[in-house]
């Protein structure tokens, strides 16, 4: 990911910009949660107390020579920044690698008893057994009468807000929000979104977190599949846990179990999806470049032919759009469809925005933006945006 004038790329080492913020403040906050999480014993808790002093105060060091994926994590990047502080090398890069090294400091790799353990599984439950949820799934129930086309466009805005269930189950992105001195959405390109779905070819889903917010993604699946807008959908997910909350296997799991134990509209949205599963329409892809910490334009092969076969791409959350864009300083007017023209097929973008990087933005948006709330609308997850590139 090479530096650019124009746009470079980001780093942890500016005192009180958010990916400083993120790396001296949120990472060591995290160790402590997970520590706190599980009844680990003390070779776990001598690891994490390591990686503490380490992000804190030490430099970027290659994961353990027997590690299994060591040789992966060299090609991606241990090699070219081992002894650099965390500050100093890409954001993207340091904040990947600090998940890795969390992952290997319970023993997630294994051998031993704590092997595949998830560390962040008590926090996605409580999430996914929170009421809100239930008050969320409730919400079905009042689209049941609706048409198709406006179940669609309600459960598309539900995938984009996730947890936010005031704003996820609304009929449109019209009304009071559109009224206001600053839209919540950003850039709409939805019109376009539902024209790619022509009924024929699969459709694929790039999820983001787990719990209240990937049960609206799967919504959006089933209605998808249930209409016939597509034929099929692949949902993909990471290999092993991400950044807290990412949704894994297990997590798709947990989350159509929970569809399918709720009363209403709820449950029939679970069981389509547990139909569409058993028979092939919908199938779960967890492909290692998930949880690579490089931008998609350098995907390896075989996942750049899966995403040029398909009819569209939705890439869903923070994360994913700074891995389809590049994470960098771009300027908010710089057009998405130049950021993404590597990638090989029509990707939608469903983001709310928690992070500074954004594109595709028209100038009097952007001056709004600023004039209204300086620099928070990037990080404050108050606004969202649907952005297309055929």
């Amino acid at each position: 990911m090479p530096d650019t004038p124009a746009a470079p790329v980001l780093l942890g080492d500016e005192p009180g910009s958010f990916p400083h913020s993120v790396l001296a403040e949120r990472h060591p906050a995290i160790i402590r949660q997970v520590r706190d999480a599980f009844p680990y014993g003390p070779a776990q808790h001598r690891a994490l107390d390591a990686l503490l002093e380490n992000c804190a105060e030490g430099t970027i060091q290659p994961l353990p020579a027997d590690a299994p994926d060591h040789g992966q994590w060299a090609a991606w990047g241990t090699d070219a920044y081992a002894g650099q502080s965390w500050y100093d090398v890409p954001w993207l890069w340091s904040e990947s690698y600090f998940y890795r090294r969390l992952l290997g400091a319970v023993g997630y790799f294994g051998p031993g008893a704590w092997q595949g353990i998830d560390p962040f599984r008590p926090f996605k439950r409580a999430e996914l057994d929170a009421p809100e949820t239930d008050e969320e799934l409730a919400a079905l129930d009042a689209l049941e009468g609706k048409t198709p086309q406006e179940r669609g466009r309600a459960l598309l805005h539900g995938s984009l807000w996730g947890n936010r269930a005031d704003l996820g189950f609304r009929l449109s992105a019209t009304g009071s929000a559109s009224r206001a001195p600053v839209p919540a959405l950003v850039a709409d390109d939805s019109d376009r979104l539902w024209s790619l779905l022509s009924g024929t070819g699969t459709l694929c889903l790039v999820a983001d977190n787990a719990g209240r917010e990937l049960i609206p993604d799967l919504l959006l699946i089933a209605h998808l599949l249930d209409q016939g807008s597509v034929e099929r959908a692949v949902l993909h997910i990471k290999p092993h846990p991400y950044y807290v909350s990412d949704a894994t296997t297990a997590d798709v799991i947990d989350a159509v179990r929970r569809l399918t134990g709720a009363p209403g509209a709820a449950a029939a949205y679970g069981h389509r999806l547990w139909s569409a599963m058993a028979d092939g329409r919908l199938t779960v892809r967890a492909h290692a470049f998930s949880c690579a910490p490089l931008p998609y334009a350098e995907m390896p092969a075989d996942l750049r032919a899966e995403f040029a076969a398909a009819t569209l791409t939705i890439v869903k959350g923070d994360l994913n759009y700074r891995r389809l864009v590049g994470d960098r300083r771009w300027a908010p007017t710089t057009p998405f469809a130049d950021v993404t023209a590597a990638f090989p097929g029509p990707v939608a973008a469903l983001r709310t925005l928690k992070s500074d990087v954004i594109t595709g933005l028209d100038a009097d948006t952007v001056a709004a933006l600023v004039a209204a709330e300086e620099q928070r609308w990037r990080t404050g997850g108050t606004h969202a945006l649907i952005q297309v590139k055929e």
